[in-house]
């Protein structure tokens, strides 16, 4: 479902949000779709456990942790930093992950980095049996095949396709999507371009471009501006973004729009690829350091 943003932007401009954080309660937006052929997959390979990687407040985890018990697999977290073992009462992310059926598995950061190495993952299947691999994020070729549902015959009309990125999956299946006469831009929630490369093994266009001036410091990092901008594009609109990706993005965009990048009479599509449930962690974190917090009703 797009939702057409009412207020009037500079130079006529459109823009309109498409709403996949509605798609389920809990595996919502890009997850959904990274998600549905890895699961369909897993099930032709009579693998009966999924296993994947995540930090404290992972999406990606929640959405495994759920899809998993809807649809009979057990479920083993890998989780980003073993001081969060006796943390998980207190986190809404983890907690919801374990009431879910996840067995989580704490390790320390230095470990988490060998994730992709072999001899890590054998040593992973050795210690909990056979499983089905699902990267950290979700990214990988059947990720991508979903995300490529994205957009619909009704999105022709808009000019410009925007969506933040994390792994790249997500901006990959939009990529290979959109029509000629379209140009994908991407708003990394990390510094820096280097997924560019990432992005390039999965596409075979290159109407796409990287907007890397809206991290906000980095993965995880949020201020008061973002925090406030977040709170009154709810009250204006009533619809939630979150401060990691979604919300991130949308602050670019219309930061851009104001700043003339945009054609006039352009017509903008946004992706909310959800991550909603990351906002109570995130006010959390907020709370602790005394700083306002993202006031929304999910």
């Amino acid at each position: 479902m797009n939702q057409h943003l009412t207020s009037p932007f500079l130079n006529s401009i459109g823009v309109a949000i498409k709403r996949e954080d509605l798609i389920h309660p809990f595996v919502s937006g890009n997850k959904f779709r990274k998600l549905k052929y890895n699961l369909l997959q897993a099930k032709t390979e009579n693998n009966e456990t999924l296993l994947t990687f995540g930090g404290a407040f992972s999406n990606h985890i929640a959405a495994v942790a759920f899809a998993g018990k809807e649809k009979g697999f057990k479920t083993i977290g890998i989780i980003r930093g073993d001081e969060l073992r006796d943390k998980i009462s207190g986190n809404p992310t983890l907690s919801f992950a374990q009431n879910c059926g996840m067995q989580l598995e704490f390790i320390s950061r230095e470990e988490y980095r060998l994730k992709s190495e072999v001899s890590f993952l054998e040593n992973l299947k050795q210690q909990f049996g056979d499983f089905y691999l699902i990267p950290e994020g979700g990214t990988n070729a059947l990720a991508i095949k979903g995300c490529q549902e994205i957009l619909t015959p009704e999105d022709a009309e808009f000019d410009y396709i925007c969506c933040a990125i994390g792994t790249g999956g997500t901006i990959s299946g939009i990529i290979n999507s959109v029509l000629p006469h379209q140009k994908v831009l991407g708003f990394p929630a990390l510094k820096g371009d280097f997924l560019k490369e990432e992005i390039r093994s999965f596409v075979h266009k290159d109407n796409w471009e990287l907007i890397t001036d809206y991290h906000f410091g980095g993965y995880g990092k949020v201020n008061e501006a973002l925090v406030q901008f977040i709170n009154a594009f709810y009250a204006e609109n009533q619809i939630p973004l979150d401060p990691i990706y979604t919300g991130k993005m949308v602050f670019g965009v219309i930061d851009l729009i104001q700043k003339n990048y945009f054609p006039a009479e352009s017509k903008i599509l946004l992706i909310h690829t959800g991550g909603i449930q990351g906002i109570q962690g995130m006010n959390l974190k907020l709370r602790n350091k005394q700083l306002p917090t993202i006031d929304i009703n999910v």
